[in-house]
């Protein structure tokens, strides 16, 4: 009988330091080599090279615990109780769409509580779905034309979920304690709870699910599209750091590693800190998170005139993206365009969105190029080809 006490302390000791050596798993920027050029997504942790797509699902794992684990922070698993009510309807755009508003309440005691819109054109469907969690900025723009084209327009405010603030005892960071989450991570993941409510309703095509977002919201749908499958297109539009531009190759002018993470350090995971001034130790580079949105469908918009954005980098990250979306046979799932003018989400880059999904889902031709070669004389910034 004296022994089981002992074999339970032995056995609760063992567990803890599991837990504890579980909690940090991946080495610090100290332990990690230097790599001048875009890391190749292609090598595994083991040292072998991919040689066949069956390989991919592999790799593809090994690349999400690296970017969570470094750069944006573990989520918590999807609740499984998610409910909705329709709170009012209303007849809008001169009686061509229909505006539908539902509370979503979901997570422990359905403590989470997310308001959507959803603009829905006549008729019966199911019909697409462009959704954004930009309601905080206002509304999107060609709205009559979202509607003339067939999509439902989706709206929710992202900071319902979490605040845009270091804030850490709203929304749902004391809901699920003990995650390392930033910001960009549990919007993210107030993207999927979206998708759920979308997947729920007759009148939404299931298959043909698009998200876009713009600035802190373009990295915010990168990192959802890259980790749910059920979305089918991802847009990021001018994203920059932390979203689809690059962290070691920058344009003059462009945000950096070091300066995000001083300003918005709540956004990311604590551990990215550490490559603030060791950017050549990241064992990545943002070619890794777009590329796990392959072999879905990617659309890449971006400013000219946003130099603190980084649209030269993030050339470079589509040039890299280009080899895994080639490895995995779906170069035409993947776009970059970029137009004239500053900073901002407007009109001209939703018409882009809107051309490419009819493409992508349809297979209707568009006027615009999607080729994302608007710096010519920048080489590229890897040595590595696809297998």
């Amino acid at each position: 009988m004296r022994m089981i006490p002992l074999i339970l302390i032995t056995a609760l000791i063992l567990i803890l330091s599991l837990e504890e050596s579980d909690a940090n798993p991946l080495p610090p920027a100290s332990h990690l080599p230097v790599i001048k050029e875009f890391p190749d997504p292609f090598l595994m942790q083991s040292g072998k090279r991919l040689t066949t797509k069956r390989e991919w699902n592999a790799r593809r794992k090994e690349i999400i615990s690296l970017i969570l684990g470094y750069e944006y922070g573990h989520m918590p698993p999807p609740p499984r109780n998610l409910t909705y009510q329709l709170s009012s309807t209303e007849s809008t755009l001169d009686g061509t769409a229909t505006l539908r508003k539902y509370l979503l309440e979901f997570g422990a005691k359905h403590a989470c509580k997310l308001h959507m819109e959803l603009l829905v054109p006549n008729g019966d469907g199911p019909f697409p779905v462009i959704l954004t969690g930009d309601g905080c900025w206002g509304e999107a723009p060609l709205q009559n034309e979202i509607i003339r084209r067939g999509y439902i327009l989706a709206q929710f405010d992202r900071t319902e979920i979490a605040p845009d603030s270091p804030q850490r005892d709203i929304g749902v960071y004391p809901l699920y304690p003990g995650y390392d989450w930033g910001s960009l991570a549990a919007w993210a993941w107030g993207y999927s709870r979206a998708v759920d409510f979308l997947e729920k309703l007759p009148i939404v095509d299931k298959r043909r699910i698009a998200i876009t977002g713009h600035s802190r919201g373009g990295k915010t749908v990168l990192l959802a599209g890259a980790l749910d499958t059920r979305i089918a297109l991802t847009n990021p539009n001018d994203s920059g750091c932390g979203g689809a531009g690059s962290f070691r190759f920058h344009g003059e002018g462009s945000e950096t590693l070091a300066s995000i993470c001083k300003v918005f350090p709540f956004w990311f995971s604590p551990n990215l800190q550490q490559f603030t001034t060791e950017v050549d130790r990241l064992p990545f580079d943002q070619h890794f998170l777009t590329s796990l949105v392959a072999p879905r469908a990617l659309l890449l918009t971006d400013a000219l005139g946003d130099a603190w954005g980084n649209p030269s980098g993030t050339q470079l990250v589509y040039l890299a993206t280009k080899e895994t979306y080639r490895f995995l046979g779906a170069l035409e799932k993947l776009g970059s365009w970029y137009r004239p003018g500053e900073h901002a989400h407007n009109a001209q880059d939703w018409a882009a969105l809107l051309d490419f999904a009819d493409f992508q889902f349809f297979h209707k031709s568009h006027p615009d190029d999607f080729s994302g070669r608007s710096f010519p004389n920048e080489p590229t910034a890897f040595t590595w080809k696809a297998p």
